[in-house]
């Protein structure tokens, strides 16, 4: 096994890729885990009222809050997955170069399924950031009255 300095350097080239998709899909699971922070955040508040005194509009909002959760979380393992596959990519990189052994179909299907992943992720998060979207519009209009 010898390894020159080009090969390493040709390796590292081909590595450059993944790590910046890596770094997108780290950014992308703070935003999600933020996410998932403000709805628990949320769901607590909710659930300390309840224990007061109990309201339809609470826990029509609890259901939204779990709904979205559950959106979330798939969102986060989804990426998640997409950055292991990712780590897999490089790793295969430098393992089929040093050992010489042919790699480039494994790489590729990894780093296809791992884009599926991310590709899940983003969809999970849209429809997420929909089901917010539509309980904010509902509750603005169940608490302004009609001019």
């Amino acid at each position: 096994m010898n390894i020159q300095v080009g090969d390493i350097g040709h390796i590292i080239q081909l590595a450059i890729a993944p790590v910046f998709l890596l770094t997108g899909v780290c950014t992308n699971l703070v935003v999600l885990t933020n996410r998932l922070a403000r709805i628990i955040d949320r769901s607590r508040v909710l659930e300390d009222r309840l224990d007061i005194g109990y309201s339809d509009a609470y826990l029509n909002e609890l259901d939204v809050l779990y709904r979205r959760s559950h959106l979330i979380n798939v969102s986060i393992t989804l990426s998640t997955a997409c950055g292991l596959l990712i780590c897999l990519v490089i790793a295969m990189l430098f393992w089929g170069d040093i050992t010489n052994i042919s790699l480039d179909k494994y790489i590729a299907g990894m780093f296809v399924v791992a884009m599926l992943a991310l590709i899940g992720s983003f969809f999970y998060l849209l429809r997420e950031i929909f089901i917010a979207s539509a309980a904010m519009r509902a509750h603005r209009h169940v608490r302004r009255p009609a001019k």
